[in-house]
């Protein structure tokens, strides 16, 4: 970005939003997110594919729900306004941290970037720094007392990303944002603009609500709330979900035979034969290869059907 364009973003905006406190260097992004198992970002943010990020708008948060099993079981957080509930909520997260300012805080941000002749930081700083596929992810210590964004700059995100936003805080002009074709969720819509919050962190480890989310974690919301999946995670919870949706189509192919009880077939045919049934029906939908990762993780880690 060059200075001009950053010198454009602080002219228009003139918050009150002027410290970033916290900071991840490259090396330091990859160090605590070293699982990730793909290409990453120039500043070493992860960078799952796209077709992956596709294949994850066909889950459910039941199925997602598996991460739970596998040790990460602070990546949900729910009781939020959902702005579309039928839309899902796919991508990237970008990370912004937002505090109450603090006027000996921001004194020491301010005087420090003067003196590297860098322009002031505020949260058009980082919205201006997003991507296709990213979600602008904010933690804003669930604050109402401003809209950290309106109509004009959801329509920014909308257009840039193709995603949405998670904000655990407030935003505002709900009627104009309302219409657009992108997922949102926040704590509550308020009219006044954003104040008194300075920037503390972009693309940091931030909080929201109970969850912990790195920058690049897969954000995952439907109508329940929002998932933030460790990109090491995403592939098997992506293979175990085609296991679930075939499980569920042999499952209800059964139910309309009218011959089965429902316990007979759901959730794990009793009977030898059905059982062998499934098993080869499985191998025929999901091919032989992949069937045989789903009986080496069916090893590994035993993970019960998702009542349905």
């Amino acid at each position: 970005m060059t200075n001009l364009k950053w010198l454009i973003v602080v002219a228009c905006t003139g918050l009150s939003l002027t410290a970033q406190v916290f900071s991840l260097t490259k090396e330091q992004l990859i160090k605590y997110t070293a699982q990730n198992p793909f290409e990453r970002f120039p500043d070493g943010r992860p960078k799952v594919p796209d077709a992956l990020l596709e294949k994850l708008k066909d889950m459910s948060a039941e199925e997602v729900l598996a991460l739970s099993n596998r040790g990460f079981r602070n990546q949900w957080e729910a009781g939020w306004q959902v702005l579309h509930p039928n839309k899902i909520l796919v991508g990237r997260a970008f990370t912004l941290q937002l505090m109450p300012a603090r006027p000996d805080v921001t004194s020491v941000d301010q005087a420090d970037r003067r003196a590297k002749n860098l322009p002031v930081l505020n949260h058009q700083s980082a919205i201006d720094m997003l991507q296709k596929g990213d979600v602008l992810v904010v933690d804003a210590a669930g604050v109402q007392f401003g809209g950290i964004i309106g109509d004009n700059l959801a329509y920014y995100i909308m257009k840039t990303t193709g995603a949405g936003f998670v904000i655990d805080g407030a935003i505002r002009d709900i009627r104009g944002v309302a219409p657009f074709d992108m997922g949102g969720y926040y704590r509550a819509a308020v009219p006044p603009a954003i104040h008194d919050l300075m920037v503390t962190g972009i693309n940091v480890p931030i909080r929201i609500g109970s969850a912990t989310v790195m920058p690049g974690d897969v954000v995952f919301g439907d109508p329940e709330g929002v998932y933030f999946i460790p990109p090491s995670q995403l592939q098997e919870l992506v293979d175990e979900a085609d296991v679930t949706h075939i499980h569920d189509e042999w499952t209800k192919r059964k139910f309309d035979e009218g011959k089965y009880v429902s316990s007979e077939i759901y959730s794990r045919p009793r009977d030898p034969a059905l059982l062998k049934e499934y098993e080869a029906y499985l191998k025929e939908k999901l091919g032989a290869s992949r069937y045989e990762e789903y009986l080496k993780r069916r090893q590994r880690a035993p993970t019960p059907t998702p009542q349905r």
